[in-house]
Order: C-alpha cells, then structure tokens, then sequence
C-alpha cells in the first residue's frame, strides 16, 4: 500500500521550527541547573565511549552564550531546509549529524566536541549549493540569500579559538555540501 505524504503547509514549518526551539531550549535548561554535567555526552575523538557523541553531542551547549549563538541560526536555518520537503529536512539533517560526527570522532583534535554548530554549518553548506542545483527560483533566491546574509560563516571553518570545534564547523561544511549534490531536488 503507497502511502501519499502530504506536504507541510507554512504553520506547520513554524511549529516544527518552534518545537525544534523548545526541545534545545529544555536541554539548555537542564545542563544549565546540572552544573553543565550534560556537556560530557559530546563526541571525544578517537575514544570508543565518545561516540555517543555523534547523536547526543549536537543537542548539549557549553554556555548560555553558546547556545544562544546557535538558537537562532538553527531555528533560522532549519525553516529553510525545510522548504525543500519535510523528507529532504530529516535526510539532510540525520547525514550531516552523522557525518559531521564521525569525521569529528575520526579526525578532531582530542577535546570534547559539542553544540549543533557543525549542523548549522552543514545546513549553509546545503543551502547555499543546493537552490543553485535544484534550478528552480524560489530555492535559488533561498541560496542567494543565505550566502548574502550568513556568508560570514565560512571564516569558521578555520582555527580561531581552542574552545571553538572549527573541525565541526569544516565538516559540517562539508557534509551540507554534499548533501547538496547527492540531494539537491525538493521532496515532500
């Protein structure tokens, strides 16, 4: 049996954006009133306990001013990716955490690596290439003004501050890139 799957309509980019909002804003709450002991579920380069990382680490802030960073741009960002499709939404998301994850286990400097940055770096590698790819108007308008707007981003991906994850930022990058290629065209 094919079962159709609707798209979602512009209330329900909103909510879904909104619930995204309030499921870190709770996490950031309990790490908060924890004493930050949340922060340890981070991905640990080369250190088998430290992939749990890869799913876990994304959703765990260092600081307020941490999360606070990074609120905006994946709420911002995350309603865009979904104009391509609630299935592309989950797809791109669940490769770039994945990727960006196990090439940060693989490759990072020894630390503990968390936040979403490298999701949201992941999600302006695909939005910036993937409206261009995709050849129709409204995506590449989308393309144009990220790059525009957030185009800033790319001196992330470099070396800054040893408590800064550039290695999340650089493979975030990379992974929304090839998201984009392998995925480009709109779905449900």
């Amino acid at each position: 049996m094919n079962s159709i799957i609707k798209p979602l309509n512009h209330n329900q980019h909103i909510r879904l954006v909104l619930a995204i909002f309030v499921l870190f804003s709770v996490i950031e709450v309990i790490n908060l009133f924890t004493g930050r002991m949340l922060s340890q579920l981070g991905t640990i380069p080369r250190y088998v306990p430290g992939l749990k990382g890869i799913i876990l680490g994304p959703f765990v802030h260092g600081s307020l001013q941490h999360y606070f960073s990074n609120i905006i741009p994946l709420c911002i960002f995350s309603y865009l990716l979904l104009q391509y499709g609630l299935k592309r939404y989950l797809q791109v998301t669940l490769w770039i955490m994945l990727t960006t994850g196990l090439l940060v286990w693989l490759f990072a400097r020894p630390a503990t690596h968390i936040g979403v940055s490298g999701v949201i770096y992941g999600y302006f590698g695909y939005l910036v290439l993937a409206g261009f790819l995709s050849g129709k108007f409204k995506l590449i308008i989308i393309s144009v003004l990220v790059a525009f707007f957030y185009g800033g981003l790319i001196w992330g991906v470099l070396p800054s501050s040893p408590f800064v994850s550039w290695e999340s930022h650089l493979f975030g990058f990379i992974a929304g890139l090839a998201a984009a290629k392998l995925w480009a065209k709109p779905s449900l």
